[in-house]
């Protein structure tokens, strides 16, 4: 019993060597890219929040995509654990979604990286086939979410419940080329992607939000 005990501390002991985690108390370890950043209490958390600013200026990452770099971290395989929530932010048309995720192996000009986000407006939409489009994987800039939709319809893509404004738990698990999205708990993936598009790579991990969004992210955990 004794061993026992000792073989898993020494495992609880290991895991946490490998585990970093962001909790967003000050603005210190950010790096924003089109966005507006700031503290803020939200739904009874202490928060980071990101604003997408329509007046911005273009960035290597291309149009419609805002980000927070977490400057600190380096990614390559492993588990990337966050709470957040989006809303389409004041003003936003009706094609806003709330489009809220985590970017990963983000490479050093920032030019390229890929995404798991969600559409939380899309969760318990009345139309099933919008419903179907609440999760999403890209690759930026030569896989965004319309070359993927025309050419492998429903394979990027898949439906989960979700709600706007509310908190929700999202893991990323990647191994290689492989990537699972979980989200809320589920003990099983919403969407798998076998073909990551950058290839086994490794880069910084970013607070992402899409167009006429208003994101609130309260906790990143990487576990490598």
């Amino acid at each position: 019993m004794r061993m026992i005990q000792i073989a898993l501390a020494l495992v609880f002991l290991l895991a946490s060597l490998t585990a970093q985690t962001f909790e967003f108390k000050s603005l210190s370890g950010l790096t924003p890219v089109n966005v507006k950043t700031e503290l803020a209490a939200y739904r009874g958390r202490p928060a980071i929040r990101l604003v997408d600013d329509p007046s911005r200026a273009p960035s290597p990452a291309g149009a419609g995509h805002a980000m927070a770099v977490l400057s600190g971290s380096d990614f390559e395989d492993g588990t990337i654990e966050a709470d957040l929530a989006g809303a389409p932010r004041s003003g936003a048309g009706e094609a806003a979604r709330g489009f809220v995720g985590i970017a990963f192996h983000i490479q050093p000009d920032g030019s390229h990286f890929e995404c798991f986000y969600l559409r939380p407006t899309n969760g318990r939409a009345d139309d099933q086939l919008r419903r179907n489009h609440s999760t999403q994987y890209t690759s930026e800039p030569d896989f965004p979410w319309q070359r993927l939709r025309s050419q492998n319809p429903g394979v990027y893509e898949s439906y989960t419940d979700l709600e706007p404004e509310v908190w929700t738990a999202m893991k990323i698990v990647v191994s290689g080329t492989h990537a699972k999205l979980y989200v809320n708990g589920a003990t099983q993936p919403c969407l798998i992607v076998n073909d990551l598009k950058l290839g086994k790579t490794h880069g910084k991990v970013a607070l992402w939000i899409g167009a006429d969004t208003d994101g609130h992210f309260s906790r990143v955990t990487l576990k490598k």
